[in-house]
């Protein structure tokens, strides 16, 4: 089954944040970590339950995937979501070293 993608406003400009840092710090990837980003998370739509539960999973009262990302091997960021039904809902996108991601912020 075909999922429908969902990016909370939240994740939306976590993505937008981290397009911005690229562009002003590595510009010569920007583009190419955006647009792969939009290509990973377009993969969440396809069996989203494949992805392993985030660490912070268990402080949540559904299960919590992650998407991990990066340009080239190494994984920078991760896109954390949840599978309601038909959509894919990323609740949020962050850099691998950032703090958790923890009710409060929902």
């Amino acid at each position: 089954m075909t999922h429908t993608l969902v990016l909370t406003d939240r994740a939306f400009e976590q993505l937008d944040a981290g397009y911005v840092w690229y562009q002003q710090n590595v510009p010569h990837i920007a583009a190419d970590w955006f647009n792969g980003w939009i290509d990973a998370l377009e993969e969440l739509t396809q069996d989203p339950d494949r992805f392993p539960l985030a660490h912070e999973s268990p402080l949540f009262p559904f299960p919590l995937r992650q998407l991990l990302y990066g340009v080239g091997k190494r994984k920078t960021h991760r896109a954390l979501f949840v599978v309601r039904q038909e959509s894919v809902v990323v609740l949020a996108i962050r850099h691998v070293a950032q703090r958790d991601f923890t009710p409060d912020e929902m």
